[in-house]
């Protein structure tokens, strides 16, 4: 099926057992790259995915996922982060997780040191055994069949080169096969190893060993224990005689896989196949790369033939029995070669009658086909250009018994023995021209041998030292290796054979003669201390919410565990202990019901030793929700406070990530708040995310930087306090209210002013005036512009803020400003004793509210003579019977001009200071004598110098 999306999934897979009669829809929750059908189960596929996760499922049954870098497994109706069960404690390296027939393989990287694992018929993972000191910085798995691991490792000391192991049936023990084997680094990072499995014959191998910089071919015939160079042919393609002669000239092959998966690589085998090798090389001492002469061997590299002088891709038909080959060229072609009698003669067939550029060759499905198809383009603007090439027609029957001879399988040195049998297959008589078809078996018979020494390979923790040749095969025990140490699983009262230094090569079935395993001694296991505790949670969530169930898993890699004692404190005052624990795995069921960190903590001891682990559990609720409160202008180079308020409130153990600008690495704290500076003017986003382990949410503001602007601090009256339920959503209504109403009241365009409510109590804010463009920033006259209560009066009696479905606040003494105006309009907030005051008080029948607002900017190049404070108190006209009375006079200090506002009958004074100190004020001739107003005057601290 072909993952298509759905607006309910990620993905959906559409799954036919039909043949495509019916498909059911099967929804999976990640994005599919890749998708492969398992090798021999039918009902099982791989699923790649780019998000770190991975699935091997038996449709609608199971599910195998590697998500946030874990190995878990869950049942694939039911998979969710509580049902996953941890296959694997502890955290895997991104993209390491690798399933290859029986076995799964996982790499687990700490510090410096990594560490790979395996899995063995889905069982517990088990680490791999290396050599102790050769320190792996890079596995390659080359094959996992026949029960056994085949493997290139790079250890410390190299960098273009791999060495060759191979393990026991679980995968767990490795030996080295071959040292230096030449790899090559590709694009994204990839590796090629130059080693190929020759398919057919089990056992047999290709590498290119590189030593002093020179590259040799090698070849293997008992799956790596024994390596030899290929013998060289001994004429060329023309039939001539050739000068290379063994032992200082060999063939070597170029081990390469083509880029294009529809073409063949630099060496080609085939199942179907036995012993059919054909592949592009050289003769000489070394591999030479420009050189790519091709080869053929139709007895698996025991002899060989020069057919071609040039790189040709391959394709092989009926088993075998038609090879067909195509230059490798940039160039169009319409010719093709093939050959009947396994390339020893080459016919040539013009597929085509205009030359193509050829893209690839495909065959039709089965081995016994005889039906090719050659696809390319004519030019790189046209469509692709198929041709059929069908060959059945040029042979005129169906082979029969008569038209096979056999031919015995041997290595270089003529060993019949091989794998510990000796083996015949059929072939084809040069003389016959008929076809294999589909009945056709390679294999004829098959005679097991005796064993001798060539069928053992050295164990794990011994290998043959080059330097000791002259005793043969023997296999000598590493410095770091006790061969009579106990396996690090030994139960009391269970035994253990000793290594002899020899295992029979897997998957060699020699029987009787010498038995190189028989000597070994065998040992009662002692009492192991326990090592390798590892304390773990099925699905591996170290953090969770309050009344979670947790499952604990007690994993021990070595020591007894029959008759060891384990201690287990859960830190909320629960405790257990556990004896004789016959498992790997031991779940332990609990639930944390409040907030914390809880430290829990194992220890196993017995009376050979003790080891312990501890593991850090954070219980708390999931992020809700967090509101970036920053000032929303900033000056340049002035410190500025970002705060991060989360929900719940109650959240514990938040991590902050703080993305300022357009810097892709964030800054990281654990306090919820950062000091940052902007060096530059203009806008700054700023991003706030904030995680707890089980969620993450973040909140982005933008701050504008100037260089210079006012800042006015406000305050509220305590009124509004009451109605403050101190959220950002509030907080943001009030301050947009704010700059509205005084927008529109002095006239100044409403971009120019910005007021932030802050948060807590009592309720405060700051109002932002911003330069404007046609004023210079740091220069500006005096100014003085009063705006009458009668008019401030009737534009605040046309709004009221909702407070919530059942309260609305009107007209009652709702907000008080009070503050002074900045002296320097760069970003400080130093005063200069200029205040602004804002009273709205309670309108009633009987009352009337009025505001007087007055601004004043000065100039701060005048003289400080001028640069006069102006107070203006609050006043408060009542309506009684007709009369206005004034309860308080404006105070003012300097020489004052009169100015008369007629709507009121009120005389105002608009002052300036030269010269004596003196004080004025202003009454209403209607209400009050003059004397009244000096005494108020005299009573409110004032002194009075003059009438």
């Amino acid at each position: 099926g072909r993952p298509l999306e759905d607006p309910c999934f990620d993905q959906m897979l559409f799954i036919s057992t039909d043949e495509g009669s019916s498909f059911q829809r099967q929804p999976v929750s990640f994005t599919v790259d890749t998708l492969l059908f398992h090798p021999s189960e039918e009902d099982k596929l791989l699923a790649y995915s780019k998000e770190a996760k991975v699935s091997d499922e038996s449709v609608g049954q199971h599910r195998l996922m590697q998500s946030r870098y874990l190995y878990v497994t869950c049942l694939i109706q039911n998979c969710s982060d509580k049902m996953v069960t941890a296959q694997f404690l502890g955290k895997i390296d991104h993209n390491s997780l690798s399933v290859q027939d029986e076995y799964i393989f996982v790499k687990v990287t700490t510090g410096n040191r990594t560490k790979y694992y395996v899995s063995y018929r889905r069982n517990e993972f088990v680490q791999m055994r290396f050599p102790k000191y050769a320190l792996p910085k890079d596995v390659q798995i080359v094959s996992t069949d026949e029960n056994q691991v085949f493997l290139a490792l790079q250890e410390w000391y190299q960098t273009d080169t791999y060495n060759l192991y191979q393990s026991d049936p679980q995968g767990v023990y490795y030996s080295i096969m071959l040292e230096n084997v030449r790899s090559t680094k590709q694009p994204e990072e990839n590796v090629v190893i130059d080693i190929l499995e020759v398919r057919g014959i089990k056992g047999v191998f290709l590498a290119n060993q590189k030593i002093d910089g020179k590259v040799m071919t090698l070849i293997t015939y008992n799956k790596g224990r024994d390596w030899e160079p290929l013998a060289p042919p001994t004429t060329d393609m023309n039939g001539k005689p050739v000068s290379c002669k063994q032992p200082d000239c060999h063939l070597h092959l170029h081990l390469r896989w083509a880029d294009n998966p529809y073409v063949s690589g630099t060496v080609h085998t085939k199942d179907s196949a036995p012993g059919l090798i054909m592949g592009a090389g050289n003769l000489g001492s070394q591999l030479v790369e420009y050189k790519e002469e091709m080869y053929i061997t139709s007895d698996c590299g025991k002899t060989w033939r020069q057919v071609f002088e040039e790189e040709h891709h391959i394709l092989y038909l009926d088993h075998g029995g038609v090879i067909v080959a195509i230059k490798d060229t940039s160039i169009p072609l319409k010719i093709l070669k093939f050959s009947t009698d396994e390339g020893r003669t080459w016919s040539i067939h013009n597929f085509t009658s205009t030359s193509v550029f050829v893209d690839g060759l495909l065959s039709e499905p089965g081995d016994e086909t005889l039906v090719m198809t050659v696809f390319g383009h004519i030019s790189y603007r046209s469509d692709w250009e198929l041709v059929k090439v069908d060959f059945r027609q040029s042979f005129p029957r169906q082979c029969t018994e008569a038209d096979y001879d056999s031919w015995k399988l041997t290595d270089l040195q003529g060993e019949k023995c091989i794998m510990g049998q000796e083996r015949m297959y059929r072939r084809r008589k040069e003389s016959s021209f008929c076809i294999k078809g589909k009945s056709y078996t390679s294999a004829l018979t098959a005679k097991p041998c005796q064993c001798t020494e060539k069928d053992f390979a050295c164990d794990y923790g011994f290998e043959r030292a080059p330097s000791l040749r002259l005793e043969g095969d023997r296999c000598y025990p590493d410095f770091w290796h006790d061969p009579d140490a106990p396996p690090e699983i030994c139960h009391l009262g269970h035994s253990y054979k000793s290594s002899t230094g020899y295992r029979k090569v897997i998957t060699n079935v020699c029987e009787g003669g010498l038995n190189k395993e028989q000597r070994a001694k065998q040992h009662s296991c002692p009492l192991l201390p326990p090592r390798g505790l590892q304390l773990g949670i099925k699905g591996q969530m170290l953090a969770v919410a309050p009344g979670d169930d947790i499952t604990f898993i007690v994993h021990q890699e070595q020591g007894d565990t029959t008759s060891t004692r384990y201690q287990v404190d859960l830190m909320d005052g629960v405790r257990a202990i556990y004896e004789n624990l016959t498992v790997t795995d031991e779940p332990i069921q609990h639930r944390y019901e409040k907030p914390g960190v809880y430290r829990v903590n194992v220890k196993a001891e017995n009376s050979a030793g003790h080891d312990q682990a501890t593991l850090y559990i954070q219980v708390t609720a999931p992020l809700q929700d967090v509101h970036l409160e920053v000032v929303p202008i900033a000056g340049r180079n002035q410190e500025v406070n970002l705060t991060a308020i989360v929900l719940p409130t109650e959240a514990n153990l938040t991590v902050f990530y703080w993305w300022i600008g357009d810097n892709l690495q964030p800054k990281l704290s654990l306090e919820n708040s950062l000091i940052t500076r902007f060096s530059e003017e203009g806008e700054v986003p700023v991003t706030v995310q904030a995680s707890n382990g089980r969620s993450m949410v973040q909140d982005s503001k933008i701050i504008i930087v100037y260089d210079h602007f006012q800042v006015i601090p406000l305050s509220f009256s305590r009124n509004l306090d009451r109605f403050n339920p101190n959220i950002p959503e509030w907080r943001q209504d009030v301050g947009q209210v704010v700059t509205k109403i005084l927008a529109k009241l002095t006239g100044v365009p409403q971009d120019s002013f910005v007021t932030m409510v802050k948060p807590g109590l009592p309720t405060t804010a700051d109002l932002y005036v911003l330069p404007q463009e046609s004023t210079p920033v740091k220069r500006s006259t005096l100014t003085h512009s009063c705006i009458s209560p009668k008019y401030v009066s009737e534009s605040l009696n046309n709004y009221s803020i909702t407070a919530s479905p059942s309260s609305i606040i009107t007209k009652t003494e709702l907000m008080y400003f009070k503050g002074p105006i900045t002296s320097d309009v760069s970003a400080s907030t130093t005063e200069t004793g200029a205040s602004l005051y804002l009273l709205l008080l309670e309108v009633s029948s009987l009352l009337f509210k009025g505001v007087l607002l007055c601004f004043h900017f000065f100039n701060f190049t005048q003289s400080p003579l001028q640069k006069e404070i102006f107070y203006l108190t609050e006043i408060t006209f009542q309506k009684l019977q007709r009369t206005t009375r004034l309860d308080y006079n404006a105070y003012f200090s300097g020489i004052c001009d009169i100015t008369k506002i007629d709507e009121w009958g009120e005389t105002w004074l608009s002052c300036t200071r030269e010269g004596n100190e003196c004080y004025h004020y202003v009454r209403d001739t209607l209400a009050f004598p003059r004397q009244t107003n000096l005494e108020w005057l005299q009573s409110s601290g004032f002194k009075s110098h003059s009438n």
